[in-house]
């Protein structure tokens, strides 16, 4: 009985090592559990290009969990950018939703995805629908810029933005479609993940 134990204690450690290796797959690890949206199995982000794999934002975010591009008004006009030709197709120019649902309001088709983390692992591993799985569109520091910008579209109340640190939710200004906002850019800034100097 003793020896069956030990042997799934073993098993099951043996496997979440390989499991978490195998979810970052390019050297570093990820702190974090990510796992598909739909399936719930583990996100193999070796799929996604190596490009912006080695960003800040990237290492913080599979460390914590956290998207730091969240607000930071260098990144969001790259941010916005790429919303506009990656999401606003189906998901509308301010996240209002068209052929894929609003992202703009306090209703999460998965609830999951009011954390940056969930967020991610929808918009990597893809949902049910027409959503597929953005790893072979976009890199993961793109990834998260895009998600910067949905953040930025909410529209709701800043209590129910639990993506924001205390601090950026005292500051928060819900967006309005009618009032002047970041234009898109496209140049990626050196503090966004884009090239040195």
């Amino acid at each position: 009985m003793t020896k069956t134990i030990f042997t799934k204690k073993a098993a099951a450690l043996l496997l979440a090592g390989a499991l978490g290796a195998g979810l970052v797959g390019f050297g570093a690890r990820a702190a974090i559990m990510l796992s598909n949206t739909v399936t719930g199995q583990p996100l193999d982000l070796s799929e996604a290009p190596e490009e912006g794999r080695d960003t800040k934002a990237v290492k913080v975010f599979l460390e914590t969990g956290k998207n730091i591009y969240n607000e930071d008004p260098v990144c969001l006009p790259k941010a916005h950018e790429i919303f506009l030709s990656m999401c606003s197709g189906c998901h509308g120019h301010y996240g209002e939703g068209k052929i894929g649902p609003g992202l703009n309001d306090s209703y999460w088709t998965y609830p999951k995805n009011e954390t940056d983390q969930g967020l991610f692992e929808t918009v990597f591993g893809g949902a049910n629908g027409q959503m597929g799985p953005m790893y072979g569109a976009l890199n993961m520091n793109e990834m998260l810029l895009a998600m910067s910008w949905v953040r930025h579209l909410y529209k709701d109340d800043p209590k129910g933005a639990v993506w924001l640190t205390d601090e950026q939710r005292s500051k928060f200004k819900p967006f309005d479609a009618n009032a002047k906002h970041v234009e898109p850019a496209e140049e990626l800034p050196e503090a966004c993940g884009g090239p040195a100097g």
